[in-house]
């Protein structure tokens, strides 16, 4: 079971990360769907991929400074 992580949130793949920043659409048991921004849906097997929970992103039209 993955702990931690829900739909909604936000992750990335450390051992992917050129799929960019993804969005978790569901979790199963050790199976994570993620939606991710330069690789598209993903199903993720996180017995053996940890993926790592980020913050969301800022929307676009919020200034970071």
């Amino acid at each position: 079971m993955v702990e931690g992580l829900a739909p909604g949130d936000w992750v990335t793949n450390p051992h992917a990360p050129d799929w960019g920043l993804g969005q978790v659409q569901s979790v199963i048991g050790d199976r994570v769907t993620a939606n991710f921004e330069n690789a598209g849906k993903r199903l993720i097997n996180a017995a053996v991929v940890s993926l790592t929970k980020v913050d969301s992103p800022a929307p676009l039209d919020e200034d970071p400074f």
